[in-house]
């Protein structure tokens, strides 16, 4: 390597710092002055990298890694709003509190939810889901019986199944009849340590 490549290769660099810093006053300048109306994020996690969305409302989505991206998007923008941009800072309370959960420093969130992405009947399964807490299990048919709709224990794993919030609203508390883990989006194996963490299971 030369003089001038080295000084190309300064040149490029000076030019995508550059760049870099115009896109960080772009998006904070947007964020600023309320362009944005749902800021998303990533985050790492014992159980794989995770996405965050969060609106003036509240949190309205957690995803998993292997969730497609372009799905998660795509609905939220067809049902919340298209003014989506990758920024962190508005992100930054629902991420640390997820922290401090995989961290044992937190057994409930703090966080205010939108539920934009949630059905009235879902809506009634997840806060109902809501109140098993930490280290707590309960079935579908528990849930079923506290929305006082008894016989509807499949219709509330299917609420269950399309929870747009896991771990926050923490659908993975829910087991099947006889304590057998029987469903999750996530993934049994993320259940499995969810369930681990909270000392559920062992």
């Amino acid at each position: 390597m030369n003089t001038n490549d080295l000084k190309r290769l300064a040149s490029a660099a000076s030019s995508s710092a550059r760049a870099r810093r115009a896109t960080d006053e772009l998006t904070e300048r947007a964020v600023a002055e309320g362009l944005v109306d749902v800021a998303v994020a990533t985050m790492d996690s014992p159980i794989g990298e995770l996405f965050v969305a969060v609106t003036p409302t509240g949190l309205v989505s957690v995803a998993f890694e292997d969730e497609p991206r372009d799905e998660v998007l795509e609905r939220i923008v067809r049902q919340i709003s298209p003014r989506v941009l990758e920024v962190a800072a508005p992100t930054d309370e629902v991420r640390r509190e997820l922290e401090q959960y995989f961290h044992s420093q937190r057994r409930s969130f703090d966080l205010s939810i939108d539920r934009r992405l949630i059905g009235d009947f879902a809506w009634s399964v997840l806060r109902a889901t809501s109140r098993v807490g930490y280290g707590e299990l309960a079935t579908y048919g528990q849930i079923a019986a506290r929305i006082h709709r008894p016989t509807a224990a499949r219709a509330v794993g299917r609420a269950l199944g399309s929870n747009p919030i896991p771990i926050v609203i923490p659908c993975h508390r829910v087991v099947g009849a006889g304590g057998s883990l029987t469903g999750y989006a996530g993934g049994l194996p993320r259940k499995q340590t969810l369930l681990r963490l909270e000392g559920s299971l062992l």
